[in-house]
């Protein structure tokens, strides 16, 4: 296969199960529709959402989720993240496109939508614990880990650097929609959002439930064997940017001297592959961009 074909491969095997059936209508219903926007190019929240490093922050995202008892019950009753994985990824990630990209319309009827879904998740925990997916302290801790785990992977692998005001604006931004979810007075910088994270530290625990998402996400991914070598360098980034108390509780090996000088490399090839694909000029999703532009001047 030539150097072309390869990338067009690569391209199109990521959007199919990032976007799933139809990738090029939805995308042109996010990306051409007319009306203002909540956010521009310009903003670090489309910065960091737009970059081929969230590949690797939503893998770091659902393992630091899972330690949350009642948020993994969740999960593991209504989510379908082993039965259907792959469309558990795509309405994760078309709600992220409409809400950063979209028209503020679009983003508003997302987030109704989201909401309603929450309205319908509620069960109870192995301890016998109730839960509600509209609780905002469970929604608080969902979006402080996928805040925290989408602005530490563009750290490490995104393709430009955020300043400290950038970031504390990401946080704001992301920030913004959580609260539109029902979250009650999200982090609005880095130093809240680690407080944040400090304060949901006694409610963690690695469960059962947490050790199996773990090991189904980090060994036992529903893919073809041509596409496993570069998850396993995705998600060995991803587990090399988790702290070394997520780590401990999950189970997970804690090698600071491989991960400097091993798995994070990799992690960096890895994305800067997928970032190769997905800016392939001749690529669908980058005429979509280039029209953006032109409509969109800055």
């Amino acid at each position: 296969m030539s150097i072309p074909s390869t990338r067009r491969w690569l391209a199109n095997s990521l959007r199919d199960k990032v976007v799933g059936e139809g990738a090029e209508d939805k995308a042109r219903a996010i990306w051409l529709a007319e009306g203002p926007r909540s956010f521009s190019e310009t903003d670090a929240v489309w910065r960091v959402h737009d970059d081929a490093s969230m590949f690797v922050g939503g893998i770091r995202a659902l393992l630091l989720q899972s330690l949350h008892p009642l948020a993994m019950a969740g999960v593991a009753g209504h989510s379908g993240y082993r039965s259907d994985p792959w469309g558990r990824l795509q309405r994760t990630s078309a709600f992220l496109a409409r809400t950063t990209f979209g028209t503020a319309e679009d983003a508003e009827a997302a987030v109704e939508m989201v909401r309603g879904i929450h309205e319908r998740v509620r069960g109870r925990a192995p301890d016998g614990r109730g839960y509600a997916a509209s609780d905002p302290h469970l929604l608080g801790w969902v979006h402080a880990a996928e805040a925290d785990s989408f602005l530490a992977a563009y750290r490490r692998f995104g393709s430009s650097v955020l300043s400290a005001a950038d970031e504390d604006e990401y946080v704001a931004q992301s920030g913004s929609i959580a609260a539109r979810l029902g979250v009650v007075d999200p982090p609005r910088t880095v130093a809240e959002l680690e407080t944040t994270l400090d304060v949901y530290r006694p409610e963690l625990a690695g469960t059962p439930a947490a050790h199996d998402a773990a090991r189904f996400l980090l060994l036992h991914p529903p893919l073809r064997w041509v596409e496993r070598p570069g998850y396993a360098c995705l998600a060995a980034g991803a587990v090399a940017l988790l702290p070394v108390w997520v780590k401990e509780m999950l189970r997970l090996p804690v090698l600071p001297v491989t991960e400097r000088t091993v798995t994070l490399p990799a992690g960096a090839l890895a994305v800067n592959t997928v970032r190769w694909a997905l800016t392939d000029p001749r690529h669908p999703r980058e005429d979509l961009r280039k029209e953006w532009r032109r409509l969109n001047p800055i």
